[in-house]
């Protein structure tokens, strides 16, 4: 049966909004000032001294044009005000680009400079078409050359197994130390993903069956980018958990969520789980599963460095069943095994293992 996508079972505020018309800046045109001449006779002379009143003031109030005289030709208000006038005529984005147009059209033109590269031997017409959609291999991916996570330190706090908020601390402190355990790793390949979220929950996913016999224990979603802790499972589990390796062996469950997370940065996880529907062969599940449980592997190795460890997952986390999701409990802690001991991730390739080695 099939699982959720990579669960783990075990036995900026959009921008206001803008109101009101639309001015642009600078649009009001500063006041000209007035021929210094007198006007044409009759009339008194113009005043003499500073202007005062409203602006132009008036030479004489009561002073109009004689017949036969042409009428006085039209002010012009100004280059800006003609911008402003377009501006009103069209959007926004229509005054800007009137606005550059203006300004392109009655600057004058330079003379080109000389001297210096010529910019078109350097380019590219293949550069215009549309990309060709990148493609993932899962058997020859890059993620294979890259090293093993080595040289982390991570202090897990006391897990009170009884208390949602100690576990909530628990996951939250592991998913922290595991993202600065992967970065590097991620990094150097030209990955920089988002850290996932971390929680708990009171209960499993429901809409998708799973294996009856098995504990659904956490699971990995890409979007939201999110691992879970199923609380009434772990703590089920947990019952026949040694007390004083309780941390250890649920950071190695927290590694093996992250392992998922680690497949959906290097567009692994989707391209796995897209094949995997009601009718699609188990075994491709069973190869992201192992696959992620070999990545728990490196990553345990990498934070304690004590070989109890791996002897302490794979009895009380790996021992047990075999599951059609997850592989035989000889195939788990081979993989578990592998991502420990192996100096890169090319040891997790379990999209290249033997079927025997993925049943």
């Amino acid at each position: 049966m099939e699982n959720p996508p990579g669960e783990r079972t075990g036995s900026e505020d959009p921008p206001p909004e803008r109101t009101g018309p639309w001015v642009a800046p600078g649009s009001a045109a500063a006041p000209r000032g007035l021929p210094s001449a007198p006007p044409p006779f009759p009339g008194p002379p113009p005043p003499q001294g500073p202007a005062t009143g409203p602006w132009p003031p008036p030479y004489h109030q009561g002073w109009v044009p004689q017949p036969g005289w042409p009428p006085p030709r039209p002010r012009r208000s100004g280059a800006r005000n003609v911008l402003f006038s377009t501006a009103v005529a069209l959007t926004v984005a229509g005054a800007a680009l009137a606005a550059s147009v203006v300004v392109l059209v009655s600057t004058p033109r330079e003379d080109p400079p000389t001297g210096g590269a010529d910019l078109a031997l350097y380019y590219d017409r293949n550069l215009t078409g549309v990309p060709e959609p990148a493609s993932v291999d899962l058997v020859d991916h890059p993620l294979y050359s890259a090293p093993m996570p080595t040289g982390a330190t991570c202090e897990l706090p006391d897990l009170d197994v009884d208390s949602d908020a100690s576990w909530l601390e628990f996951a939250e402190v592991t998913g922290e130390c595991l993202d600065t355990l992967w970065a590097p790793v991620l990094n150097g390949l030209g990955l920089f993903p988002e850290a996932p979220e971390v929680g708990v929950s009171g209960s499993a996913p429901g809409s998708v069956p799973i294996d009856p016999d098995a504990y659904v224990l956490g699971y990995y979603e890409p979007d939201p980018l999110r691992i879970t802790v199923v609380l009434p499972s772990v703590r089920t589990v947990d019952a026949g958990v040694p007390p004083q390796d309780r941390e250890l062996i649920w950071f190695a469950l927290m590694a093996h969520e992250y392992g998922h997370h680690i497949q959906n940065a290097a567009g692994m996880f989707e391209l796995t789980h897209a094949s995997v529907g009601e009718d699609s062969d188990q075994e491709m599940l069973r190869r992201s599963e192992l696959q992620a449980e070999c990545l728990a592997g490196a990553g345990m190795r990498a934070i304690t460095g004590d070989e109890d460890a791996l002897r302490v997952v794979n009895t009380y986390l790996n021992g047990g069943g075999d599951l059609d999701s997850h592989g035989s409990a000889a195939n788990r802690s081979h993989w578990f095994e592998q991502g420990w001991s192996q100096e890169t991730v090319d040891g997790c390739n379990t999209y290249d293992a033997e079927s025997s080695r993925v049943s």
